[in-house]
């Protein structure tokens, strides 16, 4: 039985037909199995429903927050347990619906390896059920390499995007530490067939944003402001304390339709683009430039060579993700570094120095020496 690793394998697996077979038995004398779990009508729109609606639920009471409605404190309690009211209201809408088929979160009974019969608790580095050959230790440097530049690479990323200079963070040592703790990790886990361990960019992203201070705008139109960020480190113990507990919540989990999870991973895609410009630079290219915000790559960059820069980046995006689709996708690493000196010889040909600094800065406001610039005026956009 093949088990969607998407959404569209939901479709894949259950078409929408204009007939559906109703006598399963009367070739073989005894259920289809196949027939019981492929085929089945309304699967494919109901998984639809829930996908959606779970990711509906979530977003309105993400904005229910800003709302006008009920006191301020009730409506931050709401705000943020509205991913787990979208899971419950979503479940319930599926256990009532009992003659639908929807496929359920696969969780294991009991605490146990993967697969028992094929390998126990502890994998030899020498050889499992054979020795492993002397020569391809040295081989394995070069996969190792891959897989040390891409959680290398995933963990910085990480850092960068939660350490950024308005958040105002205080203890920047402690990214050191994670890092130290992945790459001991790292060589504990394989010893007992367990996953390697990368940062969750999505997860400290929101977990960063759950522990931000904003200030409360005083002035008409004044923006808030964070203030700080309550840096500690109960709140991520409480979290992996509560993932493994969940080994005994297993006739729970198994309540859940996948389709709720693809929605709630739907969810958190959409709220992580915010804030982030190369998704506000791509409504830029069809928005119409009155339009335009304040933004510095907008006042000082002129709107096609702003969209210029942006289309190079979606190629580079493009061409990453055809390679991790197909069966090249052990070159991911590699064509991930070429991205580096097309950022350091290419652009710096097609852009100026100025426009990179806007387009392509590390701080979210850089700051310009207006006496570099021959004339201001050339760079500033006609207003339409």
């Amino acid at each position: 039985m093949i088990r969607p690793s998407s959404f569209f394998q939901v479709f894949k697996e259950h078409p929408l037909m204009a007939v559906y077979p109703t006598d399963t038995t009367a070739t073989t004398g005894f259920p289809n199995e196949d027939y019981l779990i492929f085929n089945q009508p309304n699967t494919a729109l109901l998984s639809l429903v829930l996908m959606m609606g779970t990711f509906f639920i979530a977003f309105f009471l993400r904005k229910f927050r800003n709302s006008r409605f009920l006191g301020g404190k009730a409506r931050r309690i709401i705000g943020d347990f509205g991913i787990p009211i979208s899971i419950l209201v979503s479940v319930l809408v599926d256990y009532s619906i009992t003659d639908t088929y929807t496929q359920k979160l696969n969780v294991p009974s009991g605490f146990s390896v993967t697969s028992p019969d094929k390998r126990g608790w502890f994998i030899s580095p020498f050889g499992d059920k054979q020795p492993f050959p002397t020569w391809m230790m040295g081989a394995s440097v070069v996969p190792a390499l891959l897989v040390f530049i891409l959680i290398f690479m995933e963990t910085q990323i990480t850092s960068l995007i939660v350490s950024k200079k308005e958040r105002r963070l205080i203890k920047g040592s402690g990214f050191h530490l994670d890092l130290l703790l992945i790459v001991i990790l790292g060589a504990i886990c394989p010893l007992f067939g367990l996953p390697w361990l990368t940062a969750a960019t999505v997860r400290s992203v929101t977990h960063v944003n759950a522990l931000t201070v904003m200030s409360k705008a005083t002035a008409p139109g004044e923006k808030p402001m964070i203030q700080e960020v309550k840096e500690q480190r109960l709140t991520g113990l409480l979290v992996a304390v509560l993932v493994g507990m969940s080994i005994v919540m297993t006739d729970v989990l198994r309540l859940i339709p996948l389709a709720v999870l693809f929605g709630i991973f739907l969810y958190m895609g959409v709220t992580s683009l915010t804030g982030i410009q190369l998704y506000e630079r791509i409504t830029l290219m069809v928005t119409p430039a009155k339009h335009h915000p304040d933004h510095i790559y907008v006042t000082k960059v002129k709107t096609w060579r702003m969209n210029m820069f942006t289309i190079i980046q979606l190629t580079c995006i493009v061409a990453l993700w055809v390679v991790k689709s197909t069966v090249v996708s052990l070159a991911f690493p590699f064509i991930l570094i070429l991205t580096i000196p097309v950022k350091m010889f290419l652009l710096p040909r097609i852009f100026s120095a100025r426009e990179m600094a806007c387009l392509d800065s590390e701080d979210a406001e850089p700051k310009l020496d207006e006496r570099e610039c021959l004339d201001e005026y050339s760079e500033m956009q006609m207003p339409v």
